[in-house]
């Protein structure tokens, strides 16, 4: 099946598939808070992407998909370095610095991390207008943190930014090739790379006494590897690959809204207002970001392709 994707008119089923995607994120910050509590971040992250990874082997062998082809083995273990690996483990270490609350606002940069990679990598054009926007927005979530003062951790938020920059390159990446393989078949193939490095990182960072860890932890292991390590971005690189990187991608101002409540509701955290002041900034400032058009459609050999 051929994909036209255009950047003047984004597929509807694009966004459908993009909030589905952005709405499974939203609790990988509070899911991975709950884990790291009781657990080492090496073990989170190298078990959320085993487990994962295992999942993937199973369908990819079950439904007897082919083999990726020689030419997208680099971009695809560029996607497992940006989503399996890099953004999982900055995000598990950061929190142990930072509650949950807190880095959920850092993911108001993803957006522009995301335009950023769909530049690159995705060979999209976007105009002054956009980027405008975009940096206004990237400026209100910088100005948050250095407003913290003594609250705020250097060393937290500095992960933190770091993620959001692995994870946006990750996204293009993995939405460019979704245009070719599908989004199953890109975070399936992109976890099974990623299960030589992790399955180590799982057995030699696994908990001395696992029936001391509490079933919170537990679930919150669950959600990441089911969800955010996996069903969330076949919804999410499908919904990349219909609309376009950087349409579809300003999405992701959603997802403070809904982390900021997750963690209040299932952590109990307090949520100052200083955080949702910050959250409506970034709404405001992306969503002028998404109605800028991008100045012309993508570059040639990147608009079309088998999905």
């Amino acid at each position: 099946m051929h994909l036209q994707h255009s950047s003047s008119h984004p597929s509807p089923r694009g966004w459908l598939h993009g909030l589905a995607g952005v709405l499974i994120f939203s609790g990988s910050l509070p899911a991975t808070r709950l884990a790291v509590l009781e657990l080492d971040p090496l073990f989170v992250t190298g078990a959320r992407a085993s487990l994962a990874g295992l999942l993937a082997l199973l369908l990819l062998a079950l439904g007897r998909h082919p083999r990726p082809q020689r030419h997208t083995l680099a971009p695809l273990a560029l996607v497992a370095l940006g989503v399996v690996v890099g953004f999982p483990l900055l995000t598990a270490l950061a929190l142990q610095h930072v509650n949950a609350a807190h880095s959920t606002v850092f993911i108001g940069t993803l957006p522009l991390a995301t335009a950023l990679g769909a530049v690159w990598r995705g060979g999209e054009r976007l105009g002054a207008r956009f980027w405008r926007w975009a940096g206004m927005g990237s400026a209100v979530v910088i100005s948050f943190a250095l407003g913290q003062g003594l609250e705020a951790s250097l060393w937290g938020d500095g992960l933190m930014l770091v993620a959001v920059l692995v994870c946006g390159l990750g996204y293009a990446e993995g939405a460019r090739l979704a245009r070719q393989l599908g989004g199953l078949q890109v975070i399936s193939w992109a976890l099974v790379l990623a299960l030589p490095l992790m399955l180590p990182l799982m057995l030699v960072h696994w908990p001395a006494t696992p029936a001391q860890v509490g079933p919170a932890a537990w679930l919150g292991l669950g959600y990441v590897a089911l969800f955010s390590m996996f069903i969330g971005f076949v919804f999410w690189y499908r919904g990349l690959a219909l609309g376009g990187i950087a349409r579809v991608g300003q999405l992701q101002l959603l997802q403070p809204f809904f982390g900021l409540l997750l963690a209040a509701g299932v952590l109990d955290e307090q949520v100052r207002p200083a955080m949702y002041l910050a959250a409506l900034g970034v709404l405001a400032c992306v969503w002028g970001a998404r109605r800028a058009s991008p100045c012309g459609q993508a570059a040639p050999g990147h608009g079309k392709s088998a999905v």
